[in-house]
């Protein structure tokens, strides 16, 4: 069976260096990337992309950032399946854009973002949406509450109205060190 799954013997060293030089590709295409960074949760992997620096600094200087990091509100958390797939399929679809140099100067977020957002807004804040005494000393509580999401009437929250590169070309964010090894570094100096 395995033997059917190999090429002629006289293509064997050949795919075999080819598939090599693949594996090899991708796994420097991985490191470089800082792929494996994209499975934590730490709010500075954001900065990988230049393009998030604006959204970081205004995220850092707001009121969640003492209880909330990016992954909070940017990926869904009902179940750990959903959570990965979204990552990978939201962090393709942004390095994608940000090697292909697509970034707009302005980012907005996908129809899908927006519902991952109002859910994890609902999610985090249930217990003063359903409170019963806004709900009696505010006029219209519930019907504010309904069909609408929750940045309609919170517009600067966390963001602020800071939405491009340009408005914060000074944004003071952690920079991503480089995964250029020193040697490499050192002989292009030189040369």
């Amino acid at each position: 069976m395995l033997n059917k799954l190999l090429p002629p013997v006289k293509w064997r060293f050949p795919v075999l260096i080819i598939t090599s030089i693949l594996v090899g590709l991708i796994l420097f295409i991985l490191y470089i990337s800082k792929a494996h960074s994209y499975l934590s949760d730490n709010p500075e992997t954001c900065t990988n992309c230049h393009i998030m620096a604006p959204q970081y600094a205004t995220w850092q200087h707001s009121s969640h950032r003492e209880v909330a990091h990016c992954n909070d509100c940017h990926v869904p958390h009902n179940n750990v399946f959903n959570k990965y797939y979204f990552k990978a399929k939201d962090g393709m679809r942004h390095a994608t854009m940000f090697t292909l140099r697509l970034e707009p100067q302005v980012i907005f977020i996908h129809e899908a973002g927006q519902k991952v957002v109002h859910d994890n807004c609902i999610r985090c804040h249930n217990k003063q949406i359903t409170d019963p005494k806004l709900a009696s000393s505010v006029e219209s509580h519930q019907a504010h509450m309904q069909d609408r999401p929750c940045w309609e009437c919170h517009r600067e929250i966390p963001h602020g109205r800071v939405n491009s590169l340009s408005s914060v070309p000074h944004a003071q964010v952690p920079l991503p060190s480089s995964p250029v090894p020193d040697w490499i570094k050192q002989y292009v100096n030189k040369n």
